[in-house]
């Protein structure tokens, strides 16, 4: 199999640096491209391929999330749009959620160990989901301030959904795994998964990650709940 092509995008050189000696020793992975800013990371994605683009959120010039929105929405990201995994220092970013909803894959930690980070890069080129459940809940629950007020009248697409299928969703949201959710169901993780499955085909959703996005968005689920 090819190697997977990664793009590192961070003002901070030393940064670059050190996540370049952790991918290049992976068999299945390489640095095909670096930048600085958004600038110049979309400069060079016009003429590289790339397949997943780790991304600083705090750059000069063009900054992360703004950089995401233009390769996710505007198809700025050249031949395939790279997924986007941005990395955020959590507890001092506040862009993160705006970055997930700008079109990014998901997010980690900057000083997240190198397994876990190396986990990741593969579960977003091979299109599943890249921010733990538990992870993604919270920064919603950090951030929710940062939310519009819930209206489910501007998704009426959530009727479309079945009872259970709100019912997984609303679990989704809550933190909980596919295996968690599947105890909680007394069903198969398969079926799960075909749950979740449909649930993204039925509301248009790129991930879970939206999915989580849209249940807080429309007060299906509500920060502080479990």
């Amino acid at each position: 199999m090819p190697a997977i092509r990664v793009m590192l995008v961070d003002d901070q050189v030393l940064l670059r640096t050190g996540f370049r000696m952790v991918l290049a020793a992976q068999p299945d992975m390489e640095v095909a491209a670096e930048a600085g800013d958004g600038l110049e990371a979309l400069e060079v994605l016009r003429s590289t391929s790339i397949d997943v683009v780790l991304m600083d959120v705090r750059m000069p010039r063009l900054d992360g999330v703004e950089t995401t929105r233009r390769i996710c929405q505007e198809g700025e990201g050249g031949p395939g749009d790279p997924k986007v995994l941005i990395l955020t220092t959590f507890d001092l970013d506040e862009y993160a959620f705006s970055g997930l909803k700008a079109g990014a894959a998901g997010f980690m930690l900057k000083d997240v160990p190198p397994d876990e980070l190396l986990g990741a890069i593969r579960a977003v080129h091979s299109g599943d989901a890249v921010v733990a459940p538990s992870t993604t809940r919270r920064l919603l629950d950090r951030f929710v301030t940062l939310l519009p007020t819930p209206d489910a009248s501007a998704h009426p697409e959530l009727d479309l959904l079945t009872d259970r299928e709100r019912e997984v969703l609303t679990l989704i949201a809550q933190g909980l795994s596919n295996g968690e959710i599947a105890q909680r169901l007394f069903v198969s993780e398969a079926t799960v998964k075909t749950h979740v499955g449909r649930i993204l085909a039925k509301l248009n959703l790129r991930d879970r990650v939206q999915a989580v996005v849209l249940a807080y968005e429309t007060g299906l689920v509500r920060a502080g709940e479990r």
